[in-house]
């Protein structure tokens, strides 16, 4: 498919009118799963006019992710190549330093980037780490950037000290369904999960929260996520959906990939049942190609990480990006969102 043919595409599924919109909330399983079902093209246009009506610019936000504390983890997340359990070759490392951080935010942003997101490898920091995260997260705030990190379990008076310092927004992914979660995991629970998400929201940061793709899970297991985040109140603002990157030395290194239609469909119900969420490609983007990446823009993704690292897995370049995005005619977003601003219903 080349890039006019996906221009066409994209201008044949542009509605004259955009629809009502469809009610929000509660969102059962089955019908998380009829959606799911539907014939592509027909979720795909759905999609596209719910996506148009929440953001008639059409714009890319464009993410940057650094691990600023690598490896070391002592969760046993079934996909992590930094859990100190699993032989992946990721070696443990130190925090990095505030001038250092400072050089890759900057870069960043010189690159286009808005938001610059910090990740960190513990289980749940201590009172002296979240010190630590938070002098990153002024100096950060002080470029004029959005601020995201990612550090664990978090407890309510971190969450405070983090907003007090300019977080923006925190994320914490749900991974999947919880009844597929043990799968997956078993040193947390889901609802210490929960409770992360709550303790966030209750010190005023905005919530970034998905979940990943591809690791064994069943398509009931696919709607049960989604339902789980769509009926947060409210959703998260950032939601990204991401396809399981398979790292040797980790359990889910064999799992079959992902089907990319599939993909495909859990960012068109993400963009349904979360109308106004900024839906994010992120983990796996880089062996998706141009034509699918496309079909999720089109589905309703309209943010990438974007440039550096996404954590130990890297991201497609940056040079890359700017030519798949100029091929589709789409816009990388140049206006910062303000904190206060609320995307959820």
């Amino acid at each position: 498919m080349g890039a006019n043919d996906l221009q066409q595409a994209i201008t044949l599924h542009r509605p004259a009118k955009a629809a009502a919109p469809r009610a929000e909330g509660p969102w059962s399983v089955e019908a998380i799963q009829a959606l799911l079902d539907k014939p592509l093209m027909d979720l795909l246009f759905e999609a596209q006019t719910v996506h148009r009506q929440h953001f008639p610019e059409g714009d890319i936000e464009l993410a940057t992710l650094l691990s600023v504390k690598t490896g070391g983890c002592p969760e046993n997340c079934g996909y992590c190549p930094q859990s100190a359990e699993f032989d992946t070759g990721v070696k443990a490392q130190k925090l990095m330093e505030v001038d250092e951080v400072v050089r890759a935010a900057q870069a960043a942003k010189d690159a286009g980037a808005t938001r610059f997101c910090m990740g960190a490898a513990w289980r749940a920091p201590k009172d002296r780490d979240v010190e630590k995260v938070a002098v990153l997260v002024e100096a950060v705030k002080g470029l004029g950037m959005q601020t995201c990190a990612t550090l664990g379990m978090l407890e309510p008076h971190h969450a405070h000290q983090l907003k007090a310092a300019g977080l923006d927004y925190y994320n914490h992914n749900l991974d999947t369904a919880p009844e597929y979660y043990t799968d997956v995991v078993d040193t947390r629970t889901y609802q210490d999960r929960l409770d992360t998400l709550a303790n966030v929201r209750s010190a005023g940061i905005s919530v970034c929260c998905g979940g990943i793709v591809g690791m064994g899970e069943q398509p009931v297991h696919r709607a049960g996520l989604i339902a789980q985040l769509a009926n947060l109140n409210p959703y998260p603002e950032s939601v990204p959906i991401n396809s399981l990157v398979r790292v040797p030395g980790t359990p889910l290194a064999d799992t079959d990939p992902v089907d990319p239609f599939d993909f495909v469909r859990m960012i068109a119900v993400a963009r349904i049942t979360m109308p106004t969420a900024r839906v994010r490609l992120s983990a796996g983007r880089q062996q998706m190609g141009d034509a699918v990446q496309a079909l999720c823009f089109m589905a309703g993704a309209n943010s990438i990480f974007y440039g550096d690292k996404l954590l130990v897995t890297g991201n497609p370049d940056v040079e890359a990006d700017t030519v798949l995005l100029r091929k589709l005619g789409l816009n990388a977003r140049q206006v910062q969102e303000q904190a206060t601003e609320s995307c959820a219903a």
